[in-house]
């Protein structure tokens, strides 16, 4: 069985979702979703021009996990940008800094406030 995936830190939502190219109805558009966490870390490493270790300290994940999720992030980019695609922004296994990432003794994980029990089997913290 594979190991759960660890919700990665990011410190919002972006403002807007979905980025298209001009003059063409979205209807009409192939998508590329990009995860927030995949645009976390874009924003981290390419905007605010951290090292990979501090970007990914910064969201609480390992050097090799925030190297993938980024070159996952430039090639969804990439693509969007060359091939004239709409990049809607959704998804991903992600917890809000102001959010706790947590894991109860039935193994799950989940990010939530202080006082919520665990979605699966109920069980406080």
């Amino acid at each position: 069985m594979p190991r759960p995936v660890k919700c990665r830190r990011i410190e919002s939502k972006p403002d807007v979702e979905l980025f298209k190219p001009r003059g063409i109805p979205a209807f009409m558009l192939e998508e590329v979703v990009l995860g927030f966490e995949e645009l976390e870390a874009v924003r981290l490493k390419d905007l605010e021009g951290l090292d990979q270790a501090s970007a990914a300290a910064r969201m609480d994940i390992s050097r090799p996990t925030f190297q993938r999720i980024l070159r996952s992030a430039r090639a969804k980019i990439s693509d969007a940008l060359v091939n004239g695609k709409a990049i809607r922004i959704e998804g991903g296994v992600y917890a809000i800094t102001a959010d706790v990432c947590k894991r109860c003794a039935c193994g799950h994980r989940w990010h939530a406030r202080e006082s919520e029990g665990c979605p699966v089997c109920a069980g406080k913290l």
